[in-house]
């Protein structure tokens, strides 16, 4: 049985070297579905592994109140949404005084400014620095660490300190040379003492999260004075069983603030981390068949093509057919010998459309900043589709190879 497979192959590599340009057109019909699948997949994979790091470092047993819900925005028709107010400086202040949920702790943050420029006394960034007013639990309720200096303390945003953490990107470029741990760094003609360096973050969807500037709530507010400043809250646990009785406790204290009686919907949103990583992955998943139906639509013409050409050596081999059965060849012999050849040419096509997949979905993860692994799944899966194909396409032209009359073969001109 062994010999006869090996045979089998020898007489299949010799029938594809003796049509090269033919089996070639074929293994790169074959190649684009593969390589349509592949790419697709590796993409979507790199992309679930960013959205997975992006809020793994959020952590799971943390939540946001903020002015809307934004997956339930997301959900709705945009003329039928109601507008919520903003959640004041106020009210932030008073819900962090009353939510006494124990192992909680409550953060107040508000987005000051974007594209700043910071300057120090030899140079200055480009205009594209984001400047975050927080209190001392805002770092470590976010999930971002400090790789240099310390985060905020409680007596630096209650003395109104002008220190800040900036980004790492301020170590690649403004402090290149040294750590900018204990510099001077200039925003607005304000000075700040950089206590902090962040973790490397990257980017998220186009937005760099690394040219942020974090400083004190009150002086970020003193500085940055504008009308009707939304202010968010997330607040962090340190037990992993207590989120949704927080979240409980937290909407019942908020609606009190609020002054709204049970009648009244809520006219804020709760942005739970665990929510928001099973939105993102619903959309991911949704991708993932997306590519799915669009390589297999791809794969469908290779199949058609494949199939269209074995039926052509076919037809072009009748004679040889006859000839081999006429000296004794069974007819599962003759099925084998184009089974194999069928299956070889898939497997040619499946191995080089899988590598420009995967260079391809590396380079786009590349341009995209995505967290990119090798997709194992999507490889199996293409040479599990390849092996199908081949199956499927050369199944009928061995079965008419096989029961080709050896007399009328022989004939055959």
């Amino acid at each position: 049985m062994f010999k006869l497979s090996i045979e089998n192959m020898r007489i299949a590599l010799s029938s594809i070297r003796s049509q090269l340009l033919r089996t070639c057109i074929t293994v790169f019909i074959i190649a684009i579905g593969i390589w349509a699948l592949v790419g697709i997949l590796a993409v979507v994979s790199a992309l679930r592994n960013t959205i997975l790091d992006d809020f793994a470092s959020m952590g799971a047993n943390t939540f946001t109140i903020s002015q809307y819900d934004v997956a339930d925005r997301m959900a709705k028709n945009k003329s039928v949404q109601k507008v919520n107010p903003v959640i004041t400086y106020a009210q932030a202040k008073e819900f962090k005084k009353e939510y006494l949920f124990p192992f909680s702790t409550v953060s107040i943050s508000f987005n000051a400014a974007t594209n700043i420029e910071v300057k120090n006394d030899l140079m200055k960034t480009d205009p594209e620095v984001s400047i975050i007013g927080c209190d001392e639990n805002y770092l470590p309720n976010s999930g971002l660490q400090v790789t240099q200096g310390r985060n905020f303390s409680y007596t630096d945003v209650a003395n109104d300190h002008f220190v800040c953490v900036v980004g790492s990107d301020f170590s690649k470029k403004m402090f290149k040379d040294y750590s900018p741990v204990g510099q001077t760094i200039s925003v607005r003609g304000y000075k700040f003492k950089i206590i902090g360096m962040l973790k490397e973050q990257g980017s998220t969807f186009g937005k760099n999260e690394d040219q942020r500037v974090f400083i004190p709530i009150q002086i970020a507010r003193s500085i940055f004075n504008a009308a009707n400043l939304n202010y968010d809250i997330k607040i962090g646990l340190l037990q992993d069983n207590l989120l949704d009785q927080a979240v409980d406790q937290a909407i019942l204290d908020f609606r009190n603030i609020r002054r709204l009686t049970p009648a009244h919907t809520a006219n804020f949103g709760i942005e739970r981390s665990d929510d928001l990583i099973r939105s993102m992955m619903t959309q991911v998943n949704m991708l993932n068949v997306a590519a799915w139906v669009i390589g297999l639509i791809t794969i469908l013409g290779s199949s058609i093509a494949l199939m269209n050409i074995m039926l052509v050596s076919v037809t072009e081999r009748t004679r040889e057919i006859g000839i081999r059965k006429s000296l004794g060849a069974k007819k599962k012999t003759i099925a084998t010998q184009f089974f194999t050849e069928t299956i070889i040419i898939g497997q040619l096509g499946g191995l080089i459309g899988t590598l420009l997949g995967i260079f391809t979905a590396y380079g786009l993860a590349q341009v995209m900043h995505f967290n990119f692994t090798i997709p194992w799944n999507a490889i199996i899966a293409a040479f599990a589709t390849t092996f199908i194909v081949a199956i499927i396409s050369g199944l009928y032209p061995a079965m008419k190879a096989a029961k080709l009359d050896p007399v009328e073969a022989l004939r055959y001109e």
